[in-house]
């Protein structure tokens, strides 16, 4: 889908905008939302590797399936129950970031 966009001191300019599927939440999902770091409960139907059940999290919470959602997860952990436990489970599934965050606090 295209835009256009005008404004009085700018250029017209055009902008692409991609339109997601929104999925269906089963009752589970919905009321997992609701639950403590489980905000996304049930948004990743094509992830199959989550950290959010080892930190206290709902299922399908944390998902890990690329190292940019590792540190994501990371960075996000303080919104569960325990967030070390998601710390723990992203360094398992990726051990290059423990190296990484040990090198830097070597370094302070």
């Amino acid at each position: 889908m295209i835009l256009q966009i005008k404004h009085a001191h700018l250029l017209t300019q055009r902008v692409s905008i991609k339109t997601y599927k929104m999925t269906k939440l089963t009752k589970k999902q919905k009321k997992d939302q609701s639950k403590e770091g489980g905000s996304n409960a049930g948004e990743y139907p094509n992830v199959k590797v989550f950290c959010g059940p080892d930190g206290g999290a709902p299922e399908g919470t944390y998902p890990v399936n690329t190292i940019k959602r590792g540190k994501s997860a990371i960075k996000l952990a303080h919104n569960a129950p325990n967030p070390e436990g998601i710390i723990n489970c992203v360094y398992g599934h990726y051990p290059s970031l423990k190296a990484q965050r040990e090198s830097k606090k070597s370094k302070k």
